[in-house]
């Protein structure tokens, strides 16, 4: 029996090699944060598709009470629908963690430290699920961290802002905060 179960393990073992030569390499960690991230997203956006297609149909408007009114509308839709969310539902830990890797190398040139500080309104006072404050200015973000970071789905209206030194996934259409990364800022 053991040189039996010895030639088995020896078997096993050997396999595991050619197994990785045939199929590739080891899955990188930092890639699977990458498409979790994407996936949470997409997740978002077929949650904002399903409560947006249950609704009357918009008119094309220059309005902006009527563009701010379809904004609070589709956002209390998105609540009602995301009733229990919280931080960290699509930046989880580890997806936090390789955004501030991400994040590091980027915000090391004193021109992007600037221009992320332009607009960027502080420490303002926020939440997931709730409205973006109207009255404070959107930060907008450099293109070469624009670049370091996961692109998000075009046309699409979610976009990365910086509010103090966290990164926030904002719903633009919603005028809503989908989630955050605290502290991603150094």
């Amino acid at each position: 029996m053991r040189p039996r179960f010895g030639i088995l393990a020896t078997l096993v073992l050997a396999s595991v090699p050619l197994q990785f030569a045939v199929h590739g390499q080891a899955p990188n960690p930092d890639a699977q944060q990458l498409v979790d991230f994407t996936n949470r997203v997409n997740d978002y956006i077929a949650t904002r598709k399903s409560v947006d297609a249950a609704a009357p149909p918009l008119k094309q408007t220059d309005e902006p009470a009527q563009i701010h009114q379809a904004q609070q509308a589709l956002a209390v839709r998105l609540q009602a629908a995301r009733a229990t969310a919280k931080q960290g539902d699509i930046f989880t830990p580890g997806i936090a963690a390789q955004f501030r890797k991400l994040l590091r190398p980027e915000t090391r040139d004193t021109g992007t430290k600037e221009a992320i500080k332009d607009d960027n309104p502080g420490a303002i006072p926020f939440k997931i699920n709730g409205p973006y404050p109207d009255k404070e200015p959107l930060a907008t973000v450099p293109p070469n961290v624009l670049a370091a970071l996961p692109k998000l789905p075009e046309k699409q209206d979610i976009d990365y802002r910086f509010a103090g030194r966290h990164l926030i996934l904002l719903d633009a259409r919603a005028n809503m905060i989908i989630d955050y990364v605290p502290n991603a800022l150094p």
